[in-house]
């Protein structure tokens, strides 16, 4: 591997120099599987519930222990790259994965679930600020892309490839979980041959005391994301915990495959909507975002209350583009701006603020199904708080104003070849 010599604190060190395309399009592929394992069990849901005879509320709970589990990850260890290197970072949470698919692969009850959805928190909120600092060293432009398209491909995938797995193929709830192993196994041969994209630095002790302390030219922009993310991922939650159940009752059918279409739906159109505005100014796509979220969550309404599937999809389609708009513009608000040996910490600041609109509003959900309304009227609650979510994001931006740094310093790098 090639180095170059760099001095820090009168320091020499050794740097590497950057990878090529393909350790880009390698750590790309890491989010996409990492994502689509954790969407992997959503198909499944219906199926443990009737072999294990849980409520809805031990549905979403299950859902949120994987969000709180990221959240602590991402607090703990965000920071923990710009330190160690990103190899070694990659290396732990890919033999974590293993781990977690192992423990899913012979779950025979709920605590082996909710063990291995905590293993799986652990290790994604681990390498996520990882993943995404390493490919912002490799290339700030195409780093930045893939950093909004890929959660969305993986997520997306990860639901509809569980769901025919489960339906078509033998051992539904074992295969999935196996199919993933070879994946990691196969990444982690990749990340140990990739070379390093930053150098060592010390702190390393002080970098896992958790915070959410950001540069301060950084907290305008990151003020002006955090609302839109935040809205954005609490309907990701929505389709990732209660609408399978939904579609399954306006359908009236029991598929898996069924189930499991909504959030393939949302996420695949968000990786389209995300790839498709890259050129667009953040601030706009923020603001697109917002407003289609509100929309979609509208549509989702008028759909439940004329008991209408086609309706509800229409709806994942228009949520969709507001997800892949809200993600994609904050996202790149605030991550172009970073500086190398802050980007895993930045990036652990945004996917904290975006786990924990997946997880709380999911998991009080789950409650209010059990307590309150039923699905139903869940699901009306749900929509009208996200429209409220969306409403605060538009209030949101257009208090902040136009953040002049963000705006100029990516459309600058966007333009670069």
């Amino acid at each position: 591997m090639t180095t170059e010599t760099v001095r820090r604190g009168g320091e020499a060190l050794r740097a590497p120099r950057t990878p090529g395309p393909a350790s880009l399009l390698l750590l790309a592929s890491i989010v996409v599987s990492f994502l689509a394992s954790s969407s992997a069990p959503t198909p499944l849901y219906a199926v443990y519930a009737a072999a294990w005879h849980f409520s809805p509320i031990t549905t979403t709970v299950v859902f949120g222990v994987y969000a709180i589990a990221v959240l602590v990850a991402l607090l703990v260890l965000g920071r923990l790259s710009d330190h160690l290197g990103r190899r070694p970072v990659l290396l732990a949470a890919l033999a974590l994965q293993i781990l977690a698919m192992a423990v899913f692969a012979t779950a025979g009850g709920t605590g082996e679930l909710f063990a291995g959805r905590v293993l799986q928190g652990i290790a994604t909120g681990g390498a996520l600020g990882a993943l995404g600092a390493a490919m912002l060293d490799i290339d700030r432009v195409r780093g930045t892309r893939a950093n909004t398209a890929a959660p969305g491909m993986g997520t997306g995938a990860g639901a509809l490839l569980s769901g025919l797995v489960v339906q078509y193929l033998p051992a539904p709830t074992h295969l999935i979980y196996v199919l993933l192993i070879g994946v990691f196994a196969v990444q982690a041969a990749g990340i140990a041959l990739m070379p390093e994209t930053v150098g060592r630095k010390p702190g390393l002790r002080a970098a896992l005391v958790p915070e959410l302390a950001l540069p301060r030219g950084l907290r305008g922009p990151v003020l002006a994301a955090a609302p839109a993310l935040f809205a954005v991922w609490a309907l990701a939650g929505f389709y990732g915990s209660l609408a399978p159940a939904l579609v399954r009752q306006l359908s009236g059918s029991t598929s898996v495959v069924m189930g499991g279409t909504g959030l393939f739906v949302l996420a695949f159109v968000a990786s389209l909507t995300a790839l498709a505005l890259d050129r667009t100014p953040p601030r706009s796509v923020m603001l697109l975002g917002a407003g289609l979220l509100a929309a979609s969550s509208l549509g989702t309404l008028a759909a439940v209350e004329a008991s209408s599937t086609a309706g509800f999809f229409v709806s994942a389609v228009a949520a969709g583009v507001g997800f892949g708009a809200g993600f994609q513009g904050g996202m790149r608000t605030v991550v172009p701006l970073a500086a190398p040996h802050e980007r895993a910490g930045v990036l652990s600041v945004l996917f904290v603020v975006c786990y924990l609109g997946m997880g709380v509003p999911a998991v009080a959900a789950g409650f209010l199904v059990v307590h309150g309304g039923g699905l139903i009227g869940t699901t009306r609650v749900y929509a009208l708080f996200v429209i409220v979510l969306a409403a605060a994001a538009l209030v949101g931006l257009a208090r902040v104003g136009r953040p002049p740094a963000a705006g100029s310093r990516t459309a600058g790098e966007e333009s670069a070849p």
